[in-house]
C-alpha cells in the first residue's frame, strides 16, 4: 500500500514546488530555464547519455503492469530530488561559501539513497548507490552552478530513475562495475567541465583586453 502511494505523491509534489517557483518568480533562481551558454560548449548530453543508460546494461525486464509503470515513470521524471538538494540546499548554502555548498548538496544527495535499506534493499548495493550518486550530485551541482540551467539535471536524472522500471536484475559484479563506470564518468566529466569553462573564461578576458 505504502509503496502504491508514493508515485501519486512524488507528482503532487513535483507539480506543488513547480507551480510555487514559477508563482513566485523564482524560475531564473532554481534554474528553471536555458543554460547561459550553449549546451554544445560541454558536449553536455553525450556523458549523460551514459548514465541514463545504466539501468539497461543487465537487460530488459517488464516488472510493473502498466498503470504502475506510468504512475512511477511520471513521479522520476517530476525532478523533486534536483530542486531539494541542487534548486534550494545548493542556491541557499553557496550565498555563503561555494565550494561546501557543492560538497552538502553532493554528499547529502548520495546519503540519502541510505533510505533505500528501509525498502529492502541489499547493503553492499545501497553502499554502491551512495558512493556512485555522491559522484553524480557533485556532477549536476557543477552543471547547475556553471550553466545556471537546471533543466539538464532534472531530464537527466528524471530519465535515469523512470528507466529502472524496465532493469534486470544485476549480479554483485554488474553492481561494481557500474558503480565505478558511474563514477568515473561523473567525476571525469566535472573536470572537463571546470576545465573547459576556465579556458572560455580566459579566452573571453583576452578578446576583453
Amino acid at each position: 500500500m505504502r509503496k502504491s502511494l508514493q508515485p501519486p505523491v512524488s507528482v503532487a509534489v513535483s507539480l506543488f514546488l513547480f507551480l510555487w517557483i514559477w508563482k513566485n518568480g523564482l524560475r531564473d533562481k532554481y534554474g528553471l530555464k536555458r543554460a547561459k551558454f550553449p549546451f554544445k560548449t560541454y558536449l553536455c548530453f553525450l556523458p549523460l547519455i551514459v548514465m541514463i543508460s545504466v539501468n539497461l546494461w543487465g537487460g530488459i525486464r517488464f516488472q510493473y503492469g502498466i498503470l504502475e509503470a506510468v504512475l512511477f515513470i511520471v513521479s522520476m521524471l517530476g525532478g523533486i530530488e534536483e530542486l531539494i538538494f541542487r534548486g534550494f540546499l545548493f542556491k541557499a548554502m553557496s550565498k555563503d561559501n561555494l565550494k561546501w555548498a557543492i560538497i552538502v548538496s553532493s554528499i547529502t544527495f548520495g546519503l540519502g539513497h541510505i533510505v533505500n535499506l528501509l525498502g529492502g534493499a541489499e547493503h553492499i548495493s545501497t553502499l554502491l548507490q551512495i558512493v556512485y550518486s555522491i559522484a553524480g550530485g557533485f556532477l549536476f551541482t557543477v552543471i547547475f552552478h556553471k550553466s545556471g540551467s537546471l533543466l539538464p539535471c532534472i531530464i537527466a536524472h528524471g530519465l535515469l530513475n523512470a528507466l529502472s522500471v524496465f532493469a534486470s536484475g544485476y549480479t554483485l559484479t554488474i553492481q561494481i562495475i557500474t558503480a565505478g563506470v558511474l563514477t568515473m564518468i561523473s567525476v571525469g566529466y566535472v573536470c572537463w567541465i571546470l576545465w573547459k569553462s576556465e579556458h572560455i573564461h580566459k579566452g573571453v578576458s583576452r578578446g576583453a583586453i
